[in-house]
């Protein structure tokens, strides 16, 4: 018991030791981890503490990328604070793609800030992109081959149609490039001033002979209202003489004029032949109608002997002229049956 208050002091001395020694580690587990940025952070005139490099650690910060991109933007004259650069990281944007935008827009002395290439950069555009197609003009086919159409076909007031392939000169419009269209509706809406241009004209001749009526026409529409790009130039690069679509519709016109009236025929056709079977039902009726008139003639002449009023030489005489009338239809039916042959 006497010994304990020697023993304790020991107890305290080793447990100093291992936390210092723990500290010792975790600070040389740092300095390997965190040492060589911070040195090529310090050396490049854009420090960061080791405190900042080890919160990226546990903000889940890729502290490479944000000492690679300050120092780029420190080296190119831009002032960067580091927490705004953690904050694009974090919410899932392109640092170092942000960083070589803003770089290449100084050097172009375009007005880009670093909030508006953030947010450019989040809404899906590429930035760096975006400030080279600023700088060096880009050129866009009209149509877009890859959609499946090769030319932009219109029609003159003469019924001819052109083919024609058109190249739009276009620059990033950087104040429109966040909530402004993209490629697709610039191409659409040359194609539409190009049909619309091809569909004014009197004849295909004068398309022929000044292809560039079409695009100062176009060009002057202001197409590019809402994209994110500058119309500098349409260029019609080649325009071909298609098919006579006015002929073709006057032709299909013809034959649609043609089945109609052929209808309208067929319909009077077929309410003549059905008078014409309505008038021969109505002659058989009349035919029966004569035939049961005949079948009363007997018997009226029987009536006529109970009555008194009908003799023995009358009917002979009615017989007479019966076999007369049969006579003289023989011999009609006879004479017109030897003039046929």
């Amino acid at each position: 018991m006497e010994k304990l208050p020697f023993l304790i002091p020991k107890q305290l001395t080793t447990v100093a030791v291992i936390f210092v020694a723990l500290i010792l580690f975790i600070f040389l587990l740092m300095l390997f981890k965190y040492g060589w940025l911070y040195l090529q952070a310090l050396a490049s005139g854009a420090p960061i503490s080791l405190v900042q490099l080890i919160g990226m650690t546990f903000r889940r910060v890729n502290a490479r990328v944000i000492v690679e991109s300050r120092i780029m933007a420190k080296k190119a004259g831009i002032e960067i604070d580091t927490s705004l650069l953690e904050a694009h990281y974090l919410a899932g944007g392109n640092v170092s793609n942000v960083v070589r935008a803003l770089i290449a827009a100084n050097k172009a002395n375009i007005d880009l800030s670093f909030k508006q290439a953030c947010a450019i950069d989040l809404a899906g555009r590429d930035v760096l992109d975006a400030v080279k197609t600023s700088v060096n003009p880009k050129v866009i086919d009209c149509p877009d081959p890859k959609r499946g159409r090769d030319t932009v076909d219109g029609v003159a007031k003469d019924g001819i149609q052109l083919k024609a392939k058109a190249r739009v000169t276009v620059r990033t419009n950087m104040q429109r490039l966040v909530g402004g269209a993209k490629e697709e509706t610039v191409i659409a809406r040359v194609g539409e001033g190009i049909v619309a241009s091809i569909g004014s004209a009197l004849t295909h001749k004068n398309v022929l002979e000044k292809p560039d009526l079409i695009s100062k026409q176009v060009l002057a529409k202001g197409l590019d209202a809402g994209t994110a790009f500058e119309i500098l130039s349409i260029d019609i690069a080649d325009v071909d003489v298609g098919d006579n679509i006015g002929a073709r519709l006057q032709t299909d016109q013809a034959e649609a004029d043609k089945r109609v009236a052929q209808a309208e025929a067929e319909k009077r056709r077929a309410m003549a032949v059905a008078r014409e079977q309505e008038m021969k039902a109505l002659v058989e009726e009349n035919r029966a109608k004569v035939v049961l008139a005949e079948a009363e003639i007997p018997k009226a002449i029987s009536q006529a002997f109970r009555d008194g009023h009908l003799g023995v030489m009358d009917y002979y005489q009615y017989r007479n002229i019966q076999a007369d009338t049969e006579m003289r239809k023989s011999i009609a039916k006879g004479s017109s049956d030897v003039a046929q042959t």
